[in-house]
């Protein structure tokens, strides 16, 4: 039996149907059998091995056949979630720092669900749901860029993961040196994009950032980050007049504004910069840059799981275990992968993917020192 052939019978093998001995020896075997083969022939089996298991839950579980229904209830609690978070808020039951922790993961589901609709995963045959679904996840998430035009960027990086031509995962400093620099800029979007202006304003990504122009970045995004900015200044001043024993410096008609401001950072503007940090942190650190083979999807992600890392994996909804797999299988959403990840996780391991490589931050994401 060939190579290839060996590890496809085990890949295909349910592991419900053996032992715990047979099954500590099939490991065993795929692991040395895996040596043989070729990157492209890895990739394969991992495919195929998760493709069986989604499909496997999908006869068990007939519910998972309803997608577009999962999607949409999952957006519609999410946001009720939101909503219901901020009366609670506004009505003095539960204090700021919880709803911010709150809001912060009700978003961090509808990102996934945002990720799944740039798939096409929900209402492909119904646009005018499928498009409704993209301005609600956009007005839960203000952080973010239009949707719709992330789409084209998104596709791209699985095209080109870890390569120049991967502006997505550049954009969220992927491949740039740890350091205060990239601390500033991986949770704040517009600062980001103001000192790539500062820094390399002949970038090719700062000119493929700016290109899509008005579109990419309001209203949304442009309300998000300029009222972020806004608040962190005003309250700034007011924070070194009092230390200095004068008034505030700012006219009453902008003191007026404060608390309305106020309110609107702890319930909407401030949970999005927090998740924004843990995705944007979680992310361009699962993702290898700069010695990636082009479409070699055995180099592209690691699976990125260290205890100290949980709190902001709960902000970004598990993205660090999980993301790996939607690499290798394209077609499965959000809350399916959660289920699949036990046999992803198994067989990618076998085929060599890395688990918790925490020396890519010392060498700014690349693979090899």
């Amino acid at each position: 039996m060939t190579a290839i052939h060996a590890m496809t019978s085990v890949a295909e093998l349910p592991d419900t149907h053996l032992s715990s001995a047979e099954l500590l020896l099939a490991r065993q075997a795929a692991t040395q059998t895996s040596q043989g083969l070729t990157d492209a022939q890895r990739s394969a089996l991992i495919r195929q091995r998760i493709m069986a298991e989604s499909d496997r839950l999908r006869a068990a579980h007939p519910w998972l056949l309803k997608q577009d229904r999962i999607g949409a209830s999952l957006l519609a609690v999410s946001l009720a979630g939101m909503l219901l978070n901020a009366w609670s808020y506004a009505q003095g039951w539960q204090p700021a720092w919880v709803t911010v922790l709150v809001a912060a993961f009700c978003a961090s589901i509808t990102h996934e669900i945002e990720h799944d609709l740039i798939h096409w995963m929900y209402f492909r045959k119904l646009p005018w749901a499928h498009h409704l679904m993209m301005a609600l996840v956009w007005l839960a998430r203000p952080s973010t860029i239009n949707p719709w035009v992330r789409r084209q960027l998104h596709l791209d990086h699985h095209k080109f993961s870890g390569t120049v031509k991967d502006m997505e995962e550049r954009a969220i400093t992927n491949g740039v040196a740890w350091g205060p620099r990239r601390l500033l800029m991986v949770g704040d979007n517009a600062l980001s994009l103001i000192l790539r202006m500062i820094w390399t304003p002949k970038s090719a990504l700062t000119k493929r950032m700016l290109s899509p122009g008005f579109t990419t970045y309001s209203p949304l995004t442009t309300l998000h980050w300029t009222s972020w900015h806004a608040f962190l200044l005003l309250h700034a001043g007011n924070l070194i007049a009092n230390l200095q024993g004068h008034a505030s410096p700012w006219p009453q008609s902008i003191q007026s504004l404060l608390p309305a401001l106020d309110f609107a950072v702890v319930v909407w503007f401030g949970p999005n910069v927090l998740r924004t940090f843990c995705l944007h942190f979680v992310g361009s650190n699962m993702h290898y840059f700069g010695d990636v083979e082009e479409g070699n999807l055995m180099q592209q992600c690691q699976v990125l799981t260290p205890w100290w890392m949980a709190p902001m994996q709960l902000f970004c909804f598990n993205f660090g275990s999980t993301h790996a797999i939607h690499h290798f299988v394209v077609r499965d959403p959000f809350y399916l992968r959660q289920m699949t990840a036990p046999v992803a996780h198994r067989v990618m391991r076998e085929m060599g993917v890395r688990f918790n490589d925490v020396g890519t931050f010392w060498r700014a994401n690349r693979r090899m020192a």
